[in-house]
């Protein structure tokens, strides 16, 4: 499937998944490495906006981010 098939959700759920696997990957818990404090607080902030119900920016406004447009 490519991207420009997906949903917005199936787009929100992949993304999601990467930046799980990024996280696994560069914060080992057995290596007690620090999250800098400025990262953890962003962490924190899109984890209550996700809780309080926001989703995120609009997709458009993170396909022009990305530099997307066509």
């Amino acid at each position: 499937m490519q991207v420009k098939d997906m949903t917005v959700e199936q787009l929100s759920d992949l993304i999601r998944h990467i930046v799980e696997q990024c996280l696994d990957e560069y914060l080992d818990p057995d290596e007690e490495k620090e999250i800098k404090a400025e990262v953890k607080q962003q962490l924190i902030e899109s984890l209550n906006s996700t809780k309080a119900g926001e989703r995120g920016i609009p997709l458009d406004e993170a396909v022009k981010k990305l530099g997307l447009n066509r």
